[in-house]
């Protein structure tokens, strides 16, 4: 019994940390890709309170539900440990992400971590472009040192660099 708690848990955060690099592919590939048709909302100045990028919420969360579904109709404590990974990272990414970084609640933490610092600088460069095209910074959790910066500093290198 305690083995499979121990492992289910370790399958749990295995898959969350994993689904970084599945957001990171999604990213750069999918959403950068041919389905920048739906991303270019999230890159765009809107007044809306949704926007077509936030179809690729639904779209992650069914392999989560799926999981679940599945995992609880045939006792299978390891698919569900899977799917409650996918939904923690899920759950991760719309407090900062939607909330914190895009202020899409208006809340931020008085007292912020160089990480927390870090993942918000490296996503406004990641939108300081409007284009699919020469961006930079797809991942959310993995966020390089060199973004410790702010945005305006990351700005004017690139502009002296061109």
């Amino acid at each position: 019994m305690i083995f499979t708690v121990l492992l289910c848990a370790v399958i749990a955060i295995s898959t969350f940390l994993f689904w970084e690099f599945v957001a990171w592919w999604t990213h750069k590939y999918i959403m950068h890709g041919f389905l920048w048709t739906w991303h270019k909302s999230h890159h765009s100045r809107h007044n809306d309170a949704l926007e077509k990028n936030d179809l690729f919420g639904v779209v992650f969360s069914l392999p989560s539900i799926a999981m679940f579904m599945y995992g609880i109709h045939f006792k299978n404590p390891y698919v569900f440990s899977i799917a409650l990974g996918i939904l923690l990272y899920g759950i991760f990414y719309v407090v900062f992400h939607d909330f914190i970084v895009h202020q899409r609640i208006r809340w931020r933490p008085s007292k912020r971590s160089r990480y927390l610092n870090r993942m918000i600088n490296a996503h406004y460069v990641h939108h300081s472009k409007h284009s699919k095209e020469d961006c930079e910074a797809f991942g959310f959790l993995i966020v390089p040192s060199r973004y410790e910066k702010p945005v305006l500093q990351f700005r004017k290198k690139r502009e002296e660099t061109q």
